[in-house]
C-alpha cells in the first residue's frame, strides 16, 4: 500500500485542466426523507457525466509518449469507457473499449460518438478480453479501478468534498471494484479522520461485504442489477487493502431502494442520476446506515448516464418518508 494524500494532491494538479470542480449541493428538501442534513456531491455534472474521468485522466497523463502511441485498451461497464475515450480524444490517442453485452445504450452511444473501437463480451469476461487485446496489439491497459493512479485520481473528489464542507459527519459512496471508495477514503481520512466513509453496493452483488467478512477479496455470483455500473464480481486486489483500512462499513442495498433513491433525487432534489448513483441514497432509505437529524451526510452521486427506458422503471416506485 503506497497511495498517500501527497499523490492525490499531485493528481489534482495534473488533471485540473481537464475536469470540472463539481458542486457539493445542500439539499434541504431531502432532509425529511433521509433523516439528516443532506449534501450531494454532484459528479453527474462531471465532463463525461461521471467521476470516472478523474482516475482515467490521471492514469493516461501519467503514461509515456511511447505507451500512448501504442494505443489504449480499457474494460468498462460504461462510465470508465466514456472517460477513457474522452481523454484519448483530447490527447489524440487511439482507444479500444471492452464493454459487457448488458451495457446501457446511452453509454455505448457516447463511447462510439467519441471515436473509440468497441468490443463486446460477457460481463465476466471483459478483463480477460482487454488483457488479450493488449497482448495482441501491444497496447497499453488503463484499468477501471485496480490501479493506484486511478485511485489517486478518484481521490481528488474527496479533497473537494472536505474543502466544500469540512464539518461532514459521513460520506456514502456507491461501490463496485473499489477504485472510487479506495481513493476517496484515503483522501477523506487523511484530512478529516473523524468523518466516516461508508460504501453502498447492490445486494445482488455484495462483493465488499462478503470480502470484508472473509478478510480477502471474494468472488460473488454473477447476478443482474439495476445498478449497471456496479457489476464487478470481486474487489480489486489493489483496492481492497485501502477499503479495509479506511472505510467504516458497507450497506447491501435492495433493488427497490436503489430505484426509490433515484426517484427521490429526481422528484425532490431535481437532480438526474443513474441507478448506480442512487445506491448511496437507497442505503439510508433502507435503514442500513444509521444517521441522525443533526448529521451532515454527503451522498456521492457518481454519474448521470441514464436512459429513458431506465426512467420508465420509476413509474411504479413509491418514494415514501422514512419508515
Amino acid at each position: 500500500m503506497s497511495l498517500t494524500i501527497s499523490e492525490i494532491k499531485a493528481a489534482r494538479d495534473l488533471i485540473a485542466p481537464y475536469i470540472v470542480h463539481t458542486p457539493l449541493l445542500r439539499m434541504k428538501n431531502l432532509d425529511p426523507y433521509l433523516g439528516c442534513e443532506v449534501y450531494v456531491k454532484a459528479e453527474c455534472m462531471q465532463t463525461t457525466g461521471a467521476f470516472k474521468l478523474r482516475g482515467a485522466m490521471n492514469r493516461i497523463l501519467s503514461l509515456s509518449e511511447k505507451e500512448l502511441q501504442r494505443g489504449i485498451v480499457a474494460a468498462s461497464s460504461g462510465n470508465h469507457g466514456k472517460a477513457v475515450t474522452y481523454a484519448c480524444k483530447m490527447l489524440g490517442v487511439r482507444a479500444t473499449i471492452v464493454l459487457p453485452d448488458t451495457v446501457a445504450k446511452i453509454k455505448e452511444d457516447a463511447i462510439r460518438k467519441w471515436g473509440a473501437e468497441i468490443v463486446k463480451c460477457d460481463v465476466s469476461e471483459r478483463f480477460e478480453v482487454a488483457d488479450r487485446l493488449c497482448r495482441e496489439r501491444n497496447s497499453t491497459l488503463v484499468p477501471p479501478f485496480n490501479d493506484e493512479a486511478i485511485m489517486a485520481g478518484q481521490g481528488t473528489a474527496g479533497l473537494e468534498i472536505m474543502e466544500q464542507c469540512p464539518e461532514l459527519n459521513k460520506v456514502i459512496v456507491p461501490t463496485s471494484g473499489g477504485g472510487l471508495i479506495g481513493g476517496l477514503s484515503v483522501a477523506i481520512k487523511s484530512v478529516s479522520p473523524g468523518t466516516a466513509v461508508f460504501g453502498a453496493e447492490p445486494a445482488a452483488l455484495p462483493r465488499y461485504s462478503a470480502s470484508l467478512r472473509a478478510g480477502k477479496p471474494v468472488l460473488v455470483e454473477k447476478r443482474r442489477t439495476v445498478a449497471d455500473a456496479l457489476v464487478t464480481q470481486i474487489p480489486g486486489t489493489v483496492c481492497f487493502p485501502y477499503v479495509a483500512q479506511y472505510t467504516d462499513g458497507f450497506a447491501d442495498v435492495d433493488e427497490a431502494y436503489i430505484l426509490r433513491g433515484m426517484k427521490l433525487l429526481l422528484m425532490e432534489g431535481k437532480l438526474l442520476c443513474e441507478p448506480s448513483s442512487a445506491t448511496c441514497i437507497g442505503a439510508v432509505l433502507q435503514g442500513l446506515i444509521p444517521v441522525k437529524q443533526t448529521d451532515k451526510v454527503c451522498f456521492f452521486v457518481s454519474g448521470g448516464s441514464v436512459s429513458l427506458e431506465q426512467l420508465h422503471q420509476l413509474d411504479s416506485i413509491e418514494i415514501g418518508h422514512l419508515d
